[in-house]
């Protein structure tokens, strides 16, 4: 589910250099991924706009990345479900067994308990 020729939402991305969800919006921007931060307390992150929501990104996305409380990420999943996109990715402490299991129920591919940037670099 890691592609450069995909492209990616990034729920939870954050302005702060301190939180860990910008260091993974960083890391692949970095490496040329195209990735949309999602955050509706943000405007812009490292020059890129962010949207407030899955559904104000005016292209389609393939993989969300969610990086937000398991709360909001089964939140998160009702809306995912809704603009029929097919992928997630619930970053370590975003994943609830509710969402996955919305997910699986919904036939929407799910990696849990993977950081997707361990995983990019092994992919390498």
């Amino acid at each position: 589910m890691i592609d450069k020729n995909l492209t990616y939402a990034l729920v939870g991305a954050s302005a702060n250099p301190e939180k860990f969800w910008n260091k993974i919006l960083k890391d692949l921007i970095e490496w040329w991924y195209k990735v949309m931060p999602v955050n509706p307390n943000e405007e812009e992150i490292f020059w890129i706009k962010t949207y407030s929501s899955l559904s104000q990104i005016p292209f389609p996305i393939d993989v969300v990345i969610c990086v937000v409380p398991p709360v909001v990420t089964e939140k998160i999943i009702d809306e995912i479900n809704l603009l029929w996109i097919k992928n997630v990715w619930m970053q370590p402490w975003s994943e609830s067994d509710v969402a996955i299991k919305k997910c699986l129920h919904n036939w929407i591919n799910v990696v849990h308990n993977s950081c997707i940037m361990i995983q990019r670099k092994l992919d390498m």
